[in-house]
């Protein structure tokens, strides 16, 4: 029983938006407002500054963790693992307590990944941090480790439900970068 209550928790977990809430603690403008308008690290970094966007990315990787790291304490399966993981990484791209407009899901996303596998989630890592020592842009280096992160994951871990969650994660992260795609296309990403 506890295994199903712990879904709609991961959800509400992944709702809370660390962008806003560190914006509104340290004086900042809301990010919803300013830059590109996403509750994500990386706006958070172009107007409050690597300060504000080092604890809005920690705060938007523990919500992917924390639900799963619990529910592996729990001893709960594979596939209930899958599941609190897609559901704090909904909670993140559609919170509910901000009107379903969330951010993008990168960091959120490698919470995830790291508790289904430390491994796992330090591929994601590596793979971002190779891609952007090389292209300097943040969502190109999402995207690469993104679309990998299936392939990480069948081989890491070697479970279909977690490639399955990695997989659709990965499918909702590159729709959530549409715009950055498009404006990679025509060479005009930051």
């Amino acid at each position: 029983m506890i295994e199903w209550l712990l879904v709609p928790l991961a959800y509400l977990i992944g709702s809370i938006s660390s962008a806003i809430i560190i914006c509104r603690l340290m004086g900042l403008p809301d990010p919803r407002e300013q830059g590109s308008g996403n509750p994500g690290a990386t706006n958070v970094m172009r107007f409050g500054g690597k300060k504000a966007a080092a604890i809005t990315l920690l705060g938007d990787l523990l919500k992917g963790l924390i639900p799963v790291y619990i529910a592996k304490v729990l001893g709960m399966s594979v596939e209930q693992l899958s599941i609190i993981g897609l559901a704090a990484f909904m909670g993140h791209l559609y919170p509910v307590f901000f009107k379903f407009k969330g951010g993008k899901g990168v960091a959120t996303s490698i919470g995830v990944l790291l508790g289904f596998s430390w491994l796992l989630g330090f591929a994601f890592i590596g793979t971002w941090l190779l891609v952007y020592k090389v292209g300097k842009i943040s969502s190109l280096s999402a995207l690469f480790a993104s679309v990998l992160s299936p392939f990480y994951a069948w081989f890491i871990v070697g479970d279909m439900s977690i490639t399955g969650v990695s997989t659709l994660m990965m499918v909702f992260l590159l729709w959530r970068h549409k715009s950055n795609i498009q404006r990679l296309l025509n060479r005009e990403e930051d």
